[in-house]
């Protein structure tokens, strides 16, 4: 996902953002459905929706506290991305995801990584 910040200023701004767009929800998905997998069979806990899996990924230790209010806006802003027809709200996604999603998944996909090693 951090490519798209390497895409600004190649695309013009409003593929940029749609191709952020899809590149989050894609990368949201894989993430929740891969933290509900871990946490089944690495940590024996069950859950079913991706907000019920980051909370307990996080009550586990797995996500970061500096990260712990971007993630229910995080799911929020994944249903809602589907909602987007206009420029500014658009372009308010792109920003987010530059500044919250990205570094909160990277932090997560690396405890994860560090969790599957040990």
């Amino acid at each position: 996902m951090r490519e798209v910040k390497d895409l600004e200023g190649s695309l013009p701004r409003e593929i940029l953002y749609e191709v952020t767009a899809k590149r989050f929800e894609y990368t949201y998905e894989s993430l929740w459905k891969t933290i509900r997998l871990f946490l089944l069979e690495g940590k024996g806990i069950e859950c079913n929706s991706p907000m019920d899996c980051f909370k307990s990924l996080y009550s586990v230790g797995l996500i970061d506290d500096k990260y712990s209010e971007d993630i229910p806006r995080i799911v929020r802003m994944r249903n809602n991305v589907v909602h987007i027809y206009d420029f500014s709200l658009a372009e308010d996604v792109f920003k987010f995801v530059v500044k919250k999603v990205i570094p909160a998944f990277e932090n997560i996909i690396h405890n994860l990584n560090e969790a599957c090693k040990g």
